[in-house]
């Protein structure tokens, strides 16, 4: 009998790697994908002895998450990792419509038009575990990442309500809530000169480690570390012009050179 599958998008780097990492470990037959080279994680995955798939496809583009559903065929997945996505920096009138619907067709469009089909099928078979990463960032008004923060208070509400309607089925649904990480995210996003772009960030590793350990125990939602649940019970009694005033200290571009 094959292993169980897990897929993973966004996983040529930081917390989808290492999540796919996780996943092999536990025996997982792996479909990894991102929007970029493989290039660190092909020697990760090689390692680990598991069967791996790299597809290398941009998931905002109905093709991309075709491709992705294609290869893996009529095989059941048990494990669902949604975790492609990304940010865009700088005032919003400032972006290209092309940049910042990108940011949407990523983290919101595809990733509900890969989740939809494969719940189903989870739904029919009475089993399955699906991971999405949503952010602190959705528990915030963004100034200077207002449509990234926008796109997470989206995926952080998703994912509780799709928990909720697919209670009894035995598909549970678990939203990991990272805050600011060690990965490329800050670079891509043209965030570097800024505060938060400057500021120490949680270990990609350790943040994988509590997603990965929230979805096998079923849990909706996980925040990783205290400093993260603190700022997010803050901005739950603040108002968002409060919030968009805060974050603006925090992402306005040349903050992190003052």
């Amino acid at each position: 009998m094959a292993n169980k599958l897990a897929i993973v998008t966004g996983a040529s780097s930081g917390i989808g790697l290492e999540i796919a990492r996780l996943a092999a470990a536990d025996g997982y037959d792996l479909i990894v994908a991102a929007d970029t080279p493989f290039v660190d994680a092909a020697a990760a995955f090689k390692e680990s002895g598991t069967d791996v798939r790299q597809i290398e496809a941009d998931l905002a583009t109905d093709q991309g998450v075709r491709q992705l559903l294609e290869t893996v065929g009529d095989r059941d997945i048990d494990v669902l990792v949604a975790n492609a996505g990304h940010g865009l920096g700088h005032a919003f009138l400032e972006q290209s419509p092309e940049d910042w619907r990108h940011v949407i067709d990523t983290n919101i469009t595809g990733t509900l038009l890969l989740i939809q089909p494969i719940a189903q099928k989870m739904v029919q078979r009475g089993e399955g575990r699906i991971l999405i990463t949503g952010s602190i960032a959705g528990h915030m008004a963004g100034s200077f990442q207002a449509v990234y923060n926008g796109s997470k208070a989206f995926i952080d509400s998703f994912a509780a309500a799709l928990g909720n309607e697919l209670k009894d089925t035995g598909v549970t649904v678990t939203c990991l809530k990272p805050g600011a990480t060690d990965t490329e995210f800050f670079e891509r996003a043209d965030l570097e000169d800024t505060k938060v772009g400057q500021a120490k960030k949680d270990d990609p590793a350790d943040v994988a480690k509590t997603g990965w350990g929230a979805m096998l125990n079923g849990e909706p939602a996980v925040i990783y570390g205290v400093k993260n649940k603190l700022q997010v019970a803050a901005a739950g009694v603040m108002t968002d012009a409060t919030t968009a005033k805060l974050h603006r200290m925090q992402a306005e571009p040349g903050s992190g050179t003052d």
